[in-house]
């Protein structure tokens, strides 16, 4: 048996380790992605001034991920749903769609 040590330390080894690291990677991202949602959810009901739940949907990085576009909706609302921007550099919520930030951010011609 004296080749099943360097199968092991050249091949699996190397690749259980790689496995590892892109596993905390990415399931790093995908916390900071929800801490993220709970962040935008906790300032639109602070702007609202309500404590029912708040439902994102569409949420688009804009501004190479320093700012967020999307609709919301709070649970106990009869409406639809309406747009906001997220300036998540400096955690600034902006809820008018006719002011200068969001249709710079979150307009199609600034889209595409």
């Amino acid at each position: 048996m004296p080749h099943a040590r360097p199968f092991i330390l050249m091949l699996a080894i190397p690749v259980v380790l790689i496995l590892a690291l892109a596993g905390a990677i990415f399931g790093g991202q995908v916390i900071a992605d929800s801490r993220l949602d709970g962040r935008i959810q906790q300032a639109l009901a602070t702007a609202l001034d309500t404590s029912s739940e708040i439902e994102l949907r569409h949420l688009q990085e804009v501004q190479y991920g320093y700012g967020i576009c999307g609709l919301y909706r709070t649970a106990d609302s009869e409406e639809g749903y309406a747009s906001f921007f997220y300036d998540t550099a400096a955690d600034r919520l902006t809820l008018d769609i006719d002011s200068r930030r969001y249709k710079s951010h979150c307009s199609l011609s600034a889209i595409c």
